[in-house]
C-alpha cells in the first residue's frame, strides 16, 4: 500500500492518507475517505448535540420534558421512558427501498417519522435538567457526565461531586471553574491539576494544598506566586485577597493568563501512558495514531472522544467498540460503518439502534435482525437487496460517505462540533445541507448583571426569585437556590455570564485537534504540540525535558 493524497470535497484542502490508515481502512472494510480528518470530525459531531436546555411536550403522551434538541425538531420527541417503553414500535415506520430515489434521501424521510428520545443517558436521579448523563444524581443544567452527583453547570465529567463550572474533569469535590483536573477537593480556578486541596489558580500542579497562582508546583503547601511561605503568613495573605469580589476575581484571572503565557512550561502533550501513539489527552493506549482523548484503546486511527476501543478508525465520540469505521456517539458496538448513535453489530447506516446485528438503513430498532429501512427480511432477502442498494448508491458517489449534514440533530452552531470548530461560518454549514440558528433574546425581561453586588457577602437570598441577562448573549439565567449556597460556603462571586458562556470559555484552550510546530525550551529540538500560536505560550518543552526538570 502507497500513500495517497486527495482534496477533500468539503473544505477543498489536500489531505493524505497513510499506509497505516490504507491498512486499518480496509481491516475494518470501509470506504476510503473523500473529505479531510477535521471535517470528518466536524460532521460527526454535529450529530451530538451540545444545546440549549429548553422545556417541552412529549408528542407521544404531551408530559412535560427538558431537551437540548432545537424546538423545531425535525422528528417526534418522546421522553427516554417512553422512548425505551413498548408503547411504539419503530418497524410501523418501515418503508420500501425506492432504486430511483437517493438513499440518503429516504433515510432521512425515514428518520423524520421515527420518535426520538428526549435526552440520551439511563439510571439517573434528579438529572431532567441534564442531557448525555449516566448514573448520577442531582445533577442540573449539566451534559456529558458518569457517575456525578449536585453538579451544576458542567461538561464531560466523571465522578465529580458538589461542584459547579466544571469541564473534563474527574473524581473531584467542591470545586469550582475547573477545567482538566483530577482527584482535587476544594480546588478553583484551576486546569490540568492533579491531587490538589484548597487551592486557587493552580496550573500543572500535583498534590499541592493551600496554593493560590502556582504553576508545574510538585508536593507543595502554603505557596503563593511559586513562593513558599510559612503558614501563618499564608493564611495572613489569602486574607487580603478578596476573593469574593468579582472585580478582584477578574483581576486573578487577568494575572493567571500572564503567567500561563509566560511562566508556565507547558508539556509537549496530556499523554499518559501512550504507547507507540500520538495525539493529545492519552490515557493507557497503544498503537493510537492521530487521536484525543481517547482512553483503554489499542490499534486506532483519527479517532477522538472514545474508551476501550480496539481497531477503530473515523469513529469519534464512540466507547466500547472493535473494528467500527466512519461512526459517530456509537456505543459498544462491532463492525459497524457509517453510523450514529447506535449499539450494534455487522451493520451499516444506523440511526439510534439499539443492540440490532446484520441491519443497514435503519433508524430506532430494538434488538432486530436482517432489517433494511425498518423493515423485516429474510437473510436471503436481506443480503440481495443490501448488495443492490450498495451498488445504487455507488452509482450516486453516496456509498461509504457519513449521513449528511441535513440528518444532523439540530443546528451545527448548537452542537458539540462548534465547540472544536468555532469559526466554522453559518453559509459553509448551510452550502452544505447543514441547519444553523440564530437565537436572539433581546427581549426577555430581567437585570443586567453588571448591577449585581460585587462581592458575594452583600447578596441577598433573594437573588434566587431574580432573573439575570448575559451580557454576551442577551439570554436569561438564574441562580439557583443550592448555586447560591454553594458561592457563600466557599466566598465565591456571583457569575455575569450565562452558565452555557461560561463553560464554552473554559473548553477554548481543551479544543485543539491540530498540532503545530515549536522548539523545546530546554533541548531546543522541534517538537508539535497542541498550543494555538495566538496564545503565545512561551515555554514549552518536549516530553524527555518536561519529566526531567518538572516532574
Amino acid at each position: 500500500m502507497k500513500t495517497q493524497s486527495k482534496t477533500c470535497e468539503h473544505c477543498l484542502n489536500l489531505f493524505t492518507i497513510t499506509e497505516g490508515e490504507l491498512s486499518l481502512y480496509e481491516k475494518v472494510g470501509i470506504e476510503l475517505p473523500t473529505i479531510c480528518f477535521f471535517c470528518r470530525v466536524k460532521i460527526h459531531l454535529s450529530f451530538w448535540m451540545f444545546g440549549k436546555f429548553r422545556k417541552g411536550k412529549s408528542d407521544l403522551s404531551g408530559e412535560s420534558l427538558i431537551t437540548v434538541l432545537p424546538e423545531k425538531s425535525r422528528y417526534p420527541i418522546y421522553t427516554s421512558s417512553e422512548w425505551y417503553s413498548d408503547k411504539w414500535d419503530a418497524m410501523d415506520y418501515g418503508q420500501d427501498y425506492d432504486e430511483n430515489k437517493s438513499f440518503f434521501e429516504q433515510l432521512q424521510e425515514l428518520q423524520e417519522k421515527v420518535p426520538h428520545p428526549h435526552q440520551n443517558g439511563k439510571k439517573n436521579t434528579g438529572c431532567d435538567w441534564c442531557d448525555d448523563v449516566w448514573n448520577s444524581k442531582n445533577c442540573y443544567l449539566s451534559r456529558s457526565m458518569e457517575e456525578c452527583e449536585d453538579l451544576f453547570y458542567s461538561y464531560r465529567n466523571i465522578k465529580v461531586k458538589n461542584s459547579l463550572d466544571a469541564t473534563i474533569c474527574f473524581d473531584c469535590e467542591k470545586c469550582y471553574e475547573i477545567s482538566e483536573c483530577h482527584h482535587s477537593y476544594r480546588l478553583f480556578f484551576s486546569k490540568h491539576s492533579r491531587d490538589c486541596i484548597d487551592s486557587y489558580f493552580l496550573y500543572d500542579c500535583r498534590n499541592c494544598q493551600n496554593c493560590f497562582m502556582c504553576w508545574n508546583l510538585r508536593g507543595k503547601s502554603y505557596c503563593i506566586e511559586n513562593i513558599q511561605y510559612k503558614r501563618e503568613e499564608y493564611l495572613e495573605k489569602l486574607k487580603l485577597f478578596k476573593l469574593g469580589s468579582y472585580e478582584s476575581i477578574q483581576d486573578y484571572k487577568r494575572h493567571f493568563d500572564e503567567i500561563v503565557q509566560k511562566e508556565v512550561v507547558h508539556r509537549e502533550n496530556f499523554n499518559m501512558r501512550a504507547y507507540g501513539s500520538d495525539g493529545d489527552y492519552l490515557l493507557d493506549v497503544k498503537n493510537c495514531h492521530n487521536c484525543n482523548t481517547i482512553n483503554e484503546s489499542e490499534d486506532c486511527s483519527n479517532c477522538i472522544r472514545g474508551m476501550r476501543k480496539k481497531s477503530d478508525i473515523d469513529a469519534n465520540g464512540c466507547w466500547y467498540s472493535e473494528l467500527s469505521g466512519n461512526c459517530s456517539c456509537c456505543d459498544k458496538n462491532y463492525a459497524l460503518k457509517y453510523s450514529n448513535w447506535s449499539s450494534s453489530r455487522y451493520s451499516e447506516y444506523l440511526d439510534l439502534c439499539i443492540e440490532c446485528e446484520y441491519c443497514f438503513g435503519c433508524v430506532g430498532l430494538k434488538k432486530k435482525k436482517y432489517c433494511i429501512l425498518n423493515k423485516q427480511y429474510t437473510k436471503e432477502q436481506y443480503e440481495e437487496l443490501k448488495n443492490k442498494i450498495i451498488s445504487d448508491m455507488k452509482k450516486r458517489e453516496e456509498y461509504g460517505k457519513f449521513l449528511p449534514y441535513s440528518m444532523s440533530a439540530g443546528p451545527f452552531n448548537f452542537s458539540s462540533a462548534f465547540l472544536y470548530f468555532p469559526d466554522t461560518k453559518k453559509e459553509d454549514i448551510l452550502k452544505l445541507g447543514g441547519y444553523w440558528e440564530d437565537v436572539v433574546e433581546n427581549n426577555v425581561e430581567g437585570m443586567p448583571t453588571n448591577q449585581l453586588p460585587d462581592d458575594i457577602k452583600d447578596v441577598e437570598d433573594t437573588i434566587v426569585t431574580q432573573a439575570l441577562i448575559c451580557p454576551e448573549t442577551g439570554w436569561r439565567f438564574n441562580i439557583a437556590k443550592n448555586e447560591l449556597i454553594f458561592y457563600k460556603e466557599n466566598n465565591i462571586p456571583l457569575p455575569r455570564l450565562h452558565f452555557d458562556v461560561r463553560i464554552k470559555n473554559i473548553l477554548k484552550d481543551l479544543m485543539v485537534l491540530q498540532v503545530y510546530p515549536y522548539k523545546c525550551i530546554y533541548c531546543k529540538k522541534d517538537i508539535e504540540a497542541y498550543y494555538l500560536p495566538e496564545w503565545g505560550y512561551q515555554k514549552i518543552a518536549c516530553e524527555e525535558c518536561y519529566k526531567q526538570n518538572i516532574n
